[in-house]
């Protein structure tokens, strides 16, 4: 299987558990840590804790939302909705990413702005460090048991890990392991800032970190809902997927050529194939039928996310004369 493989070819159901079991542990463990950390960042007056507060606030948000999707999206096809649900994970998603940017990354840089303008009195730092310490032990469970998921996926589908990060479409695991190693960062910066306040007496260096923290949520921000909106637009196979699919259609008996073929990714395990295809001119409508069902019982067990196929026989346009 190569490695472009990874973005489809899911267990389903097992696949949709683990990620939900993945999505919970980081909703639990960011709630607790963002209590503690408004009121490490209250008793020490960082700016920066504050913002890791917000930050921590934000992925709670954010990943409430990936329970909200991936519940809705586990839906079955309806009347209503013939093509199912699958769509409709990358719409919560796309909204969590927002909530990031708005609730963690504008408070941050906000706040760190307005720190080294009018500046601030640093406070005792103690229980900021202690808070901070549990945080970062919390914070890297949570990356743990994503990167356990991520990692388990990516050799089950023998794709390198950063090729599958980048192109999974489980967004919602992709979205709790960026935010758990933006999370990691965004600590050891509120510490840097802490630690450079107490060093020197300047709440130049909290306000520093802050803004740090907000540009990081940012990136995170942007680079989930681009993810997202993009197979909210539409995304289909990869390239060398859709050889693939290409060539499953031309090994059926009676089909002689594909004259168009459309991919569409509509969820982790969820791939609709729509093709124009060229039977044999001689092929009987009993044989069309039996090609039809041979290439969809083909293309599934060769890739098992592959759903929904629908084939339209057509002819090969004449040649001009």
């Amino acid at each position: 299987m190569s490695s472009s493989d990874a973005m489809v070819n899911g267990n389903g159901s097992d696949d949709q558990g683990e990620s939900v079991g993945t999505v919970i542990v980081a909703v639990v463990t960011n709630l607790g840590i963002a209590a503690a950390k408004a009121v490490g960042g209250i008793v020490s007056g960082s700016s920066a804790m504050l913002s890791e507060a917000a930050h921590s606030v934000a992925d709670t948000v954010t990943e409430v939302m990936l329970l909200a999707s991936l519940k809705r999206s586990a839906k079955p096809a309806d009347e209503a909705h013939p093509l199912g649900y699958g769509p409709e994970r990358y719409i919560w998603a796309l909204l969590a990413s927002i909530a990031t940017f708005v609730g963690g990354a504008v408070f941050a840089i906000y706040d760190g702005i307005h720190t080294l303008v009018h500046g601030e009195d640093p406070g005792n730092p103690t229980l900021s460090y202690i808070i901070l310490a549990v945080a970062a032990l919390l914070e890297g469970y949570s990356l743990l048991v994503a990167w356990r998921q991520v990692k388990g996926e990516a050799a089950r589908m023998r794709a390198p890990l950063g090729l599958y990060v980048k192109h999974t479409p489980d967004t919602a695991v992709k979205a709790v392991l960026l935010e758990n190693v933006a999370a990691l960062i965004g600590l050891a910066l509120a510490a840097g800032g802490l630690l450079g306040a107490q060093l020197t007496g300047s709440g130049a260096y909290d306000g520093v970190a802050s803004l740090l923290i907000g540009l990081l949520l940012v990136w995170v921000a942007w680079e989930l809902g681009r993810s997202n909106a993009q197979y909210l637009i539409g995304r289909p196979l990869p390239e060398a997927m859709r050889a693939q699919v290409r060539e499953e259609l031309l090994s059926v008996l009676h089909i002689e050529g594909v004259l168009e073929l459309t991919t569409i990714v509509q969820g982790p395990s969820e791939v609709l194939i729509a093709a124009k295809v060229d039977f044999h001119d001689l092929a009987s409508a009993a044989q069309v039928e039996a090609a039809c069902e041979v290439a969809e019982a083909q293309l599934r067990d060769r890739f098992p996310a592959i759903r929904r196929v629908y084939l339209d026989p057509t002819p090969t346009p004449p040649f001009p004369s």
